[in-house]
């Protein structure tokens, strides 16, 4: 009789610390969309090429106040890695609130990677917030790097 009384004690106790957790707002994860690629056809070593990025946030932590801490990445189809990138906060760091915007990755001097006089290739970009959540991923259109 011990144990069952023992057993509903521990169920109970469950029962309250699993009412009292606090809601977990780290998984609001930031949502970005791509708005433009500009230019599609360019000549390698001389033109960048600019992503328009839409963003939204519900508890606004994209961002870190640290410049060595990357939050933004660009991945070049033809390469294994990505290159990363710092934003800055978009939104006060002890505030969270509802952020949504655009801004522009500029990515300078592009090149081709083989011998052809042309070649093509897309990027796919995502964002990570201060809680950890990864936005989902955008991929570009292709984009023709000349000689």
């Amino acid at each position: 009789m011990i144990n069952l009384k023992y057993l509903k004690f521990i169920g109970c106790l469950g029962v309250l610390f699993y009412a009292c957790k606090k809601d977990d707002t780290s998984s609001n994860p930031p949502s970005i969309s791509l708005i433009s690629v500009q230019p599609i056809d360019v000549q390698e070593f001389t033109d960048s090429i600019v992503f328009t990025i839409a963003y939204d946030d519900l508890d606004g932590d994209i961002g870190f106040p640290n410049a060595d801490t990357m939050s933004l990445w660009l991945k070049d189809a033809r390469l294994t890695n990505p290159d990363a990138f710092f934003i800055p906060p978009l939104a006060p760091l002890d505030q969270q609130v509802h952020i949504s915007g655009e801004f522009n990755i500029i990515l300078p001097n592009t090149f081709r990677l083989g011998t052809g006089p042309q070649e093509q290739t897309s990027f796919e970009i995502w964002i990570k917030d201060r809680a950890g959540n990864l936005s989902n991923r955008v991929e570009t259109p292709l984009i023709t790097i000349n000689q």
